[in-house]
């Protein structure tokens, strides 16, 4: 297919021997087929997540800190500081000598493992009145130093290349060093960061250690941070002239149905040592349509006009082009648009030769913000249906799956999510990946913390030194994915509340990131901000945290932000904070629409739960349904983000100082939705024909009392039924979000509602008074019946108790042993409990409201099929089979 690589060689020579002196300067067809070689020209990235040794300490084992050699580490920032006079420069002495990264050191006897690790989430949990690691950061062993070591080898093909560590996270305080030698390092744990590791390895063969060390605090965290290199680390080897980390960047501008100008800059680096001669560069870029089956470049569509550059050995250089491209498939998010992307395929040249290939991404789009249409994508309003996520994925941590987060996402997808906020930090490279292929909006963040603390250990320590570099790279990384369409440099800072200081500090980010990219806009989330402030204004976006549709009883601030910024998209960065236990409900029921969780008003403290009717949100919060009345009433407000999609490790409330997770979850820590899944669902996706009864009917201690019965529906109009009973046809007020029957008293049987729409019949529900718990369903996510051998993919196993008849016994919470047969593991179960300190590795797990989870993976190598299997006291067994695929 194509020039063959000797054919395009024999081209060249000919060609620079009857054009003498000229840079040759290849055409785009010959750049075009060069695309199909297996094989990037000049650029190898291999994965560095298998086969590790590893070893934590509590304490320091190796008498460092950050603080001793910090000298050393701030220089790895300078390509992200812009004013060179503001670059560390490395100290002439050496560093002292570290033990633990030589290459002769003893680490037999550390344990073995693959990445990505979070080697706090196996725990066990801190269980006592007064723990090391308190609840809000979940009560995981997440503090101490750990120590990562393996090799690798480069052979003669390595020779004259540039050799780099390419790090998506590492939490916290990296350090790295390759042979003994200290390469330099990055604090701040949500970062992805680049080393160059050239000037210190062997090569021809001969290993290479490299050693990482980490460093966890206490109190370093206001949630659960994971501990340990918990996404994914590769090796990049390239030709010394090549394109930069973060190297390219695609703009779309004048987009019509019939073409769109697409802009590039393209940053090429030449790693020679100084002093050599400088070398002429060409690049060629051509533009593909994405397949989305496969994630690669297929069909070409443009290719950039070639651009030249004359390169200085040490030196960088940037590059630009522009390009039409006729009949753009744009990229907007799902329902309402499809996600198409395209792969702009750079190919750099010296003297004829191709010496790096380098692909980007992108798609196609416009965005608007506005003070009173909210958010247009592609010309088409666009609401946002939003969630805030933190970054770990339950009971297996920080530890990035792409499986796991794809899971989460498709959930939410399910539900009528079409935004996504990385709710505190830069998330992984994958997740965007994932948003960018299931056309998902996501609202971009990288702080938490600004100078001024939240608890002792945070980000503050470092944001002077940091704040530039961590900003610029994050923004660099990230800008290309279509997905994302603002960013948030921070959330509930407390400078918010200090004057023009505060206000300074906001100016000065919002700067660095508008001068990384003027495409999009910004915002802050804010709690204590006021309207017109200073602070408001130093930000592009209005974005509220509870404040807009009103904290707790308080009436909603929209309007007054509206008025002092009319000008400004104005929107939920964080909406709700209702809390609650799946599948728990609690009496009596308050009648309001939304109330403020104590005991006896919705939660009981004595068994540390919260009512399901979900009515009852935190004292700074509101009910899902107070939100929606405001946006409803004020509808230039562009949406919502709700704290949170999914429960998180950490921040239990309102039993921070007993529980393990929380209880905001519109979807609970295992992945089972909630009751509010449904309501969100009404509210989100009107198309679906849905009814969802609450409670369920298993009350026997509360024969003869009323026992109020909600429905949730898309539907206008309802009528409940028990035992036959009609309990009244129901149409539903303009500006309510559920159907009540307040008064229903209790007798078991069956309970059931139809709803009608626009005077048609719509959807239909039935609960039932369940029989005596009889065995175990298991089953796996949406059906799926495979699994991917060699440990990069997760088999989701759901637990259900039922009856006889099959029905889920809501109340039970039998102790269930999950086990497997065949060349499988079990890695994680979990049940949804925040209360449970049970450690995520364990086998056995007590049901939580008639379910549990199982997370499976397969071993590497795998072909015979795996077989999931449960069992209780008393209960006929459960099991499910998976094939390997």
């Amino acid at each position: 297919m194509g020039i063959r690589r000797e054919a395009f060689a024999s081209f060249a020579v000919i060609l620079l021997s009857l054009v003498l002196l000229l840079a040759y300067v290849p055409s785009p067809a010959s750049a075009a087929t060069l695309k199909c070689r297996d094989r990037p020209a000049g650029r190898e990235r291999t994965s560095l997540n298998v086969g590790w040794r590893f070893q934590r300490s509590e304490t320091s084992p190796d008498g460092l800190s950050y603080d001793q050699l910090k000298a050393y580490i701030l220089p790895s920032a300078n390509d992200f500081i812009k004013d060179p006079a503001q670059h560390h420069q490395r100290p002439s002495s050496p560093p002292p000598p570290v033990d633990r990264a030589q290459a002769g050191y003893d680490d037999s006897q550390w344990e073995q493992l693959d990445l990505p690790h979070d080697w706090a989430v196996k725990g066990p949990f801190y269980t006592g009145a007064d723990p090391v690691i308190d609840g809000s950061m979940g009560r995981l062993p997440i503090q101490g130093v750990g120590w990562y070591r393996r090799t690798f080898a480069l052979g003669p093909a390595d020779e004259g290349k540039a050799v780099y560590l390419d790090v998506d996270g590492a939490m916290s305080y990296a350090m790295v060093w390759v042979n003994g030698n200290l390469v330099g390092g990055w604090p701040y744990g949500y970062a992805s960061f680049r080393l160059d590791l050239t000037p210190y390895v062997n090569k021809g063969g001969e290993e290479n250690q490299l050693a990482i060390r980490l460093d966890n605090a206490v109190d370093s965290s206001r949630f659960y941070p994971g501990a340990g290199i918990y996404r994914n680390v590769w090796l990049t080897k390239v030709s010394p002239v090549h394109i930069g980390r973060s190297g390219t960047w695609v703009r779309s501008r004048d987009i019509s149905t019939t073409s769109a100008t697409l802009d590039i800059t393209v940053q090429l680096e030449n790693t020679a040592k100084s002093g050599g001669k400088a070398v002429d560069v060409s690049v060629v870029t051509d533009v593909h349509v994405m397949d989305a089956a496969s994630g690669k470049a297929g069909d070409k569509v443009a290719t950039f006009p070639n651009a030249t550059a004359s390169l200085d050995a040490g030196g960088k250089q940037s590059v630009n082009g522009s390009v039409s491209l006729q009949n753009p498939r744009l990229w907007g998010p799902r329902p309402e648009q499809e996600p198409n992307m395209y792969v702009a395929v750079s190919h750099v040249y010296v003297g004829g030769k191709e010496v790096d290939t380098y692909e980007t991404p992108f798609g196609v789009r416009t965005v608007e913000y506005s003070g009173e249409t909210g958010l247009s994508v592609n010309g088409q309003h666009v609401f946002l249906k939003g969630i805030c996520q933190h970054h770990d994925l339950g009971a297996l941590g920080a530890a990035f799956s792409v499986p796991a987060a794809e899971r989460q996402l498709q959930v939410m997808q399910d539900m009528g999510v079409n935004s996504l906020r990385t709710s505190h930090n830069p998330p992984a490279p994958e997740l965007l990946q994932l948003a960018d292929r299931m056309g998902i909006l996501v609202l971009d963040e990288i702080f938490d913390t600004w100078r001024t603390a939240k608890v002792t250990n945070d980000f503050h320590r470092i944001f002077d030194d940091w704040h530039e570099a961590d900003t610029r790279a994050f923004v660099r990384r990230d800008r290309n994915h279509p997905s994302v369409f603002l960013w948030s440099f921070g959330n509930e800072v407390a400078e918010q509340s200090q004057g023009d200081a505060g206000a300074a500090t906001a100016r000065a980010l919002h700067a660095i990131v508008r001068d990384e990219d003027p495409t999009r806009q910004t915002c802050v989330g804010m709690d204590q901000a006021r309207p017109g402030s200073a602070f408001t204004q130093a930000v592009d976006t209005i974005g509220l945290n509870y404040q807009g549709e009103g904290r707790g009883d308080g009436p909603p601030a929209f309007p007054s932000f509206h008025a002092a910024s009319p000008g400004k998209m104005i929107f939920s960065t964080e909406s709700s904070s209702a809390v609650s236990s799946r599948g728990t409900f609690l009496f009596p029921v308050t009648p309001a629409n939304s109330s403020i969780v104590r005991d006896g008003n919705g939660a009981d403290d004595a068994t540390m739960t919260v009512s399901s009717y979900d009515l009852y949100a935190v004292s700074w919060g509101a009910s899902p349904e107070k939100v929606f009345f405001a946006q409803d009433t004020y509808p230039w407000v562009a949406g919502e983000y709700v704290w949170t999609g999914w429960d998180y490790v950490g921040e239990p409330t309102p039993y921070a100082d007993r529980a393990r997770s929380s209880y905001f979850g519109i979807v609970d820590l295992a992945g089972f939705p909630k009751e509010r899944y449904y309501l969100y669902q009404s509210r989100w996706r009107p198309d679906v024909r849905n009814a969802h009864i609450l409670p369920h009917w298993d009350w026997p201690g509360r024969v003869g009392q009323v026992t109020p019965v909600h429905v949730f529906s898309s539907a206008d109009e309802a009528e409940l039924f028990v035992n036959g009973e009609s309990q009244g046809r129901v149409r539903r007020a303009a500006r309510t979000y559920r159907f009540r029957w307040d008064q229903v008293v209790y007798q078991p049987g069956e309970v059931r509602v139809e709803t009608y729409k626009d005077g048609a019949a719509w959807a239909s529900a039935t609960v039932r008074t369940t029989g005596k718990a009889k065995g175990l369903r298991l089953s796996t996510y949406k059906g799926r019946a495979g699994i991917r051998a060699g440990g990069d993919d997760l088999a989701f196993v759901s637990l259900d108790i039922v009856d006889e008849r099959g029905d889920v016994v809501p109340l039970a919470g039998d102790d269930i042993t999950f086990s497997v047969d065949g060349p499988g593991e079990i890695v994680a179960t979990d049940n949804g409990d925040p209360r449970d300190y049970v450690a995520f590795p364990s086998k056995e797990r007590k049901a939580f409201n008639g379910h549990a989870l199982a997370i499976v993976r397969a071993r590497a190598g795998a072909t015979e099929p795996i077989t999931v299997k449960a069992s209780a006291d008393g209960l006929e067994a459960g099991e499910v089979t998976l094939k390997i695929e």
